[in-house]
């Protein structure tokens, strides 16, 4: 929790201290072309953006429009969201007590009225941090108008004021954001009916409640994500809403493969080391998949599939180091076998897959894997390697140590060029060698130049 510093304390010490009174936008814009001209990077965390996403964002922040994010699942609509509360002052001043984050300088309820004319320069001030003035709601079918509007409080009105009192008015998630920043996840979930009741707030910015209008100069920054239209059947942004906002911004997933790893490395919560060279295969994996006519590619295949699919790679290394009793859980390629299993769920067949899934998604692996390989390697002659492996096999797999696979590998000046290439090189632990000759046997595997077998009990024999 941040710590408040000594600010001012009353209206009267708050407009001596020469503070200025900005709307948010006004704040974001300022905020924004600060940390711009200053090198800063305003978005920090966003991987893959920067010469797409985040220059249209910027320019709609700018001009101080409402923002929808539009983009299938696991493109990073949220976290892009969430970051804009960065663009805040990291302290605003409210009158101490007011239910809706009111500016000193400008009193919007009645209650917050009355006080400011009571009070004048005595009138109480507080700070608020700006992790405080970003609000988040996940749009739902059974949202209420009440959730973002408000409602009449019925204990208000059991304390004797009359129904036309606003002071009765318990407010809702967009008026308690005044001065902040709402954001709505999955914006079409929501019903057309309660889409409407944010005409007003867009437009007007006054709010309507039970039959009465209360006007409320609200000043919030409304940003949303949402899915195409074509990925989503559940419901759609109404037009007057859609209308309503300033700018739409396309979302997508990264377009290189550097930035894929590199989400993976920024997201993922590893159990065991994994080497960037099967971090690479899990983001070539991923980029087939978007790209394969057996995958439903209105769905989308989400960032989210490579993160797990990381964290899956991890958790069998470590599953397999307390297998075989090695200190150190050290990623290997046999690692990899675990993801079409775990993370077959996670993704949408084509209409007329049906009981291909497995084969299609063994390919796409194999694929990547030699892809990385291929990149990895080149340059490396792998025949001496290929010819000494023919005669002498290399057993691998989930019940070999790291240990036992790097015992038998050759002498061959092949390996030492394959540690060099895949960081195995300078260290005693036997995992990064045995994972990076495992990469090598695989690629020659694939590449027809070596043959395998697979036991019962998951080893795996590679011969000539």
């Amino acid at each position: 929790m941040p710590v408040t510093p000594d600010l001012p304390r009353t209206v009267g010490a708050l407009r001596a201290s020469g503070h200025e009174l900005r709307g948010v936008k006004q704040e974001i814009r300022d905020n924004l072309l600060a940390a711009l001209r200053e090198g800063r990077d305003p978005w920090p965390g966003i991987v893959g953006f920067a010469d797409t996403v985040i220059p249209q964002l910027e320019r709609a922040l700018i001009a101080g429009h409402d923002v929808v994010l539009l983009g299938e699942r696991g493109q990073g609509k949220t976290r892009v969201l969430r970051s804009l509360g960065n663009l805040l002052d990291e302290w605003a001043p409210v009158i101490e007590g007011s239910e809706i984050g009111e500016h000193p300088y400008e009193p919007i309820s009645p209650a917050s009225v009355r006080r400011a004319e009571e009070l004048g320069d005595d009138l109480p001030v507080g700070w608020v941090h700006r992790t405080h003035r970003y609000t988040e709601k996940l749009a739902t079918p059974d949202t209420a108008v009440a959730d973002l509007i408000g409602d009449v409080d019925p204990v208000k009105v059991a304390e004797g004021r009359s129904l036309g009192d606003p002071e009765t008015i318990h407010f809702g998630l967009v008026p308690r954001a005044h001065r902040g920043i709402v954001a709505i996840n999955e914006l079409p979930d929501l019903a057309e009916r309660i889409q409407v009741a944010l005409l007003n707030v867009m437009e007007e910015r006054d709010i309507q409640v039970r039959g009465y209008t209360l006007r409320l100069p609200l000043d919030v920054l409304l940003v949303a994500s949402a899915n195409p239209e074509d990925y989503t059947n559940r419901g759609r942004i109404i037009t007057p809403l859609k209308d309503r906002f300033g700018a739409e911004v396309r979302t997508h997933y990264p377009l290189e493969l550097a930035p894929e790893i590199d989400l993976v490395v920024q997201e993922a919560e590893l159990a065991a080391e994994v080497p960037r060279h099967l971090l690479e295969v899990v983001a070539r994996f991923t980029r087939h998949l978007r790209e394969s006519s057996a995958i439903d590619q209105g769905s989308g295949v989400s960032a989210r599939f490579a993160v797990a699919a990381a964290e899956t790679v991890a958790a069998a290394a470590l599953r397999r180091a307390a297998l075989v009793g090695e200190g150190r859980a050290y990623a290997r390629p046999v690692d990899l076998e675990s993801v079409p299993t775990v993370l077959r769920g996670k993704l949408e067949f084509a209409a007329g897959e049906e009981g291909r899934e497995d084969d299609v998604l063994e390919h796409l692996l194999r694929r990547a894997t030699a892809d990385t390989a291929r990149f990895a390697l080149r340059g490396v002659d792998l025949d001496e390697l290929a010819t000494e492996v023919s005669t002498r096999p290399v057993r691998t797999g989930e019940r070999v140590p790291a240990g036992e696979v790097v015992a038998a590998l050759p002498q061959v000046g092949a390996l030492t060029e394959i540690a060099g290439k895949l960081g195995a090189s300078g260290t005693e632990d036997p995992g990064p060698m045995a994972s990076a000759a495992e990469l090598a046997l695989e690629y020659l595997f694939l590449t027809r130049k070596l043959a395998k077998d697979s036991s019962d009990d998951g080893d795996t024999v590679s011969y000539g």
